[in-house]
């Protein structure tokens, strides 16, 4: 994989390589560091400080302060910095796509993706910092005028994952910014470079001392930190994208002090292909929304369902596509399309999940195996079931199982409760232009301006929304005859009522509606 004798160095400038933390505009150092990795090689690119407790309420403290300046900004000061900030992005962007390739693995076209993607939100909220209205509410009093104004809650920690180490915290930190917040940013202990790098670019920008911090820390410090972070009393709100089991933790960790919290958590996409559908399209969306990052997004597609009519030909140029398209390599290497897996314990995961799959009946028609470090050989495996783990569990790396379904794929989809994206293909029903439409625009990337519900599916906001998707298809489906489309809305139902999940007051309409043919 990678070619014998070459060696691979981070050449990137100076001032964007840091190594210590970002704390009311100093970099402070912490009493030990820890290493970070090239994913490709192994080898040690850099160590970073190893911010502990006392360093994260140094952060939330700074933060506080700054907020009482930075809120009174105007609209357009604030703007205007985060545009500077964007410029320095995009005049940075070869250097910080090698830090995204170099600490994450990514092949460099898709650092260089991310980038864009990264500077796409600053440039957006700086757009909307301008544009943070309020309302005049009719009163019932005629001696009364009603006014509504949005304030900055506060202080936000920003707890971000390692798969897009640079877009993640722009999405969260833009929008904190533009609306008049303060930040601390803890990044993925795996990939803290690019975070260090963003906030050197937003000093460069003018953006105060205090208004934006960076504690990165290792593994071992990861639960004390996100503790102080989480529970401070001066931190008013937590953002989120990681696993739902860590979600959870932090969702408990902040009741005690009622914070606002948003959480964008792990997810298991159902990826549907009706007999009726275009097998070429069907195959071309198929490796997008999988092999992006070697399988290592959150709407990367899960799970297969094909119909039995078209899998075998679906299986078959599938097949030539992966062998035509994909090539495994390090990230720096031109041509490379499959970067490795994070760290070793991600290629384990997959390891185990194609060795259960095997031992329940699947067979392998491409890949399989795991190769020298943390890659692995993207895996094509048929014959699956809903028994096996790669069906059940979010997977993070390049493995397509598909599933053959004799019935309506829909309706082995909604046995799960777990969906968090539909990605469907079915030429037959006209009126599904927009699932499609969620397949392309998540397989590429989530348009900083996009404000479609069904394109922005968080699985704690829009929990629901798969459902009515799932409603929506069986009713509009010419496949499906009457009977199904009443036992599959039924079987809708049925998961909302039974679900841990909880149910907003006007998300119950949902549980009272008549099917109309």
């Amino acid at each position: 994989l990678i070619q014998c004798g070459i060696h691979y160095s981070l050449d990137v400038s100076a001032p964007l390589l840091r190594t210590q933390g970002y704390v009311d505009g100093r970099w402070v150092s912490a009493a030990s560091v820890f290493p970070v990795l090239d994913p490709a090689t192994g080898e040690e690119i850099a160590r970073v400080s190893d911010c502990g407790p006392a360093e994260a309420k140094q952060a939330v403290d700074a933060a506080y302060k700054a907020f009482h300046s930075w809120k009174q900004y105007s609209a357009k000061e604030r703007s205007v910095l985060l545009r500077k900030w964007f410029d320095l992005l995009m005049l940075h962007k070869e250097d910080l796509a090698k830090l995204i390739t170099f600490e994450c693995g990514k092949p460099m076209q898709e650092s260089l993706g991310e980038i864009a993607y990264s500077a796409s939100f600053l440039e957006w909220f700086s757009e909307e910092a301008r544009r943070v209205y309020g309302d005049v509410v009719p009163s019932p009093a005629k001696d009364r005028k009603l006014l509504l104004l949005k304030q900055p809650v506060g202080v936000s920690s920003i707890i971000t994952p390692w798969n897009f180490p640079s877009a993640m915290i722009t999405r969260k930190a833009g929008a904190a910014l533009a609306a008049g917040c303060t930040v601390v940013v803890k990044p993925a202990e795996d990939t803290p470079l690019s975070a260090l790098a963003l906030a050197e670019l937003a000093e460069q920008a003018g953006i105060p001392a205090g208004v934006f911090n960076v504690v990165p820390c290792s593994r071992e410090r990861t639960p004390s930190v996100g503790e102080v972070l989480c529970t401070d009393p001066l931190v008013a709100k937590i953002s989120f994208t990681g696993s739902t089991a860590t979600g959870k933790v932090l969702l408990k960790l902040a009741a005690d002090t009622v914070k606002k919290a948003s959480m964008e958590l792990g997810g298991h996409a159902p990826f549907i292909v009706f007999d009726s559908a275009d097998v070429d399209r069907a195959v071309v969306g198929a490796m997008a929304s999988k092999f992006r990052n070697s399988g290592q997004t959150c709407v990367c597609s899960n799970r297969f369902l094909v119909q039995s009519g078209i899998h075998d030909h679906f299986l078959e140029k599938l097949g030539r596509a992966m062998d035509a398209e994909l090539r495994l390599g390090h990230g720096a290497e031109p041509g490379t399309t499959q970067g490795p897996l994070i760290n070793t314990r991600a290629a384990e995961k997959v390891v185990h999940q194609v060795s259960d799959a095997v031992s329940r009946g699947a067979k392998v028609l491409r890949g399989g195996k795991r190769l020298d470090g943390s890659f692995m050989e993207p895996t094509l495996l048929a014959g699956v079931t809903t028994d096996m783990i790669c069906t059940q569990e979010e997977t993070f790396g390049p493995l397509l199982p598909v599933i053959r379904c004799a019935r309506s794929p829909v309706y082995s989809c909604l046995k799960s409760l777990h969906t968090t994206c539909l990605y469907q293909f079915d030429n037959e029903c006209k009126k599904n232009d927009r699932i499609e439409l969620v397949l392309h625009r998540y397989t590429h990337k989530l348009a900083a301006d996009s404000r479609d519900e069904s394109l922005r599916i968080e699985i704690v906001a829009r929990r629901l929304m798969i459902f009515k998707l799932c409603i929506k298809t069986l009713l509009t489906c010419s496949a499906l005859k009457p009977t199904s489309k009443a036992a599959g809305c039924v079987q809708v139902l049925k998961m909302l009522t039974r679900s841990s999940w909880s149910v907003r007051t006007e998300d119950k309409q949902l549980l009272s509606f008549k099917v109309v043919y």
